[in-house]
């Protein structure tokens, strides 16, 4: 049998002193849950108002407050506060020649937890669950990373908003890009505007009863 075998004191010893180091890591996580709760405390109406965004839970929502704070006074707009964590892409075409479109270096902890929360909100029937899912298309197979990177950058966006406005996140829709595209006065517009972008001017008449 697999289980047979010797299990001598020498064993035992080692197996107490596993499970003695479990419990006292056990009861450290749990002391400082207990201070990190304390420290958000002041902060409960801004968390709670964070977590209204998919994929945005508890300790995400510390985190983000940690990093970032509350008052986004000192970042004019979220293109600011993108940059300041580093999930804006950079410039990646010049002179017509295409350069890396990685993201510029910033907050690491705030764009892990980013990235942690865009890949649980692909996972919702959400808007930033379709525009996940837009994004892992457009990249491809592999793009998951990718998707998770660009949908980091949604986030950041929509957090600067939540927090400056001090409103809770209302949600596009998970059909919200389907209808986009499928909007016949959205589809005018576009078509109307790669013939002008080829030279044409444009003129539409109105139709005839």
């Amino acid at each position: 049998m697999a289980c047979a075998g010797r299990f001598s004191d020498q064993h035992a010893l080692m197996c107490t002193l596993h499970l003695e180091h479990i419990d006292h890591l056990a009861d450290m996580i749990a002391r400082l849950d207990t201070r990190i709760e304390a420290a958000t405390l002041p902060f409960a109406q801004h968390s709670a108002l964070l977590r209204t965004i998919p994929g945005i839970g508890e300790r995400a929502a510390q985190v983000i407050i940690s990093e970032i704070g509350v008052e986004m006074s000192r970042f004019p707009t979220a293109a600011h506060l993108a940059s300041w964590a580093g999930l804006c892409p950079g410039n990646n075409e010049s002179a017509g020649r295409h350069r890396s479109g990685k993201t510029r270096k910033g907050n690491q902890k705030l764009c892990q937890i980013l990235t942690e929360c865009a890949w649980s909100a692909g996972r919702t029937s959400t808007y930033i669950g379709a525009q996940f899912h837009r994004f892992h298309r457009r990249f491809g197979k592999k793009g998951g990373p990718k998707a998770a990177i660009a949908t980091a950058h949604t986030l950041i966006v929509i957090i600067w908003h939540v927090l400056a406005k001090t409103t809770a996140y209302r949600d596009l829709g998970s059909d919200y890009f389907t209808h986009r595209v499928d909007n016949p006065e959205t589809r005018k517009r576009r078509l109307i505007c790669e013939l002008e972008t080829l030279g044409h001017t444009v003129t539409l008449p109105p139709a005839v009863a």
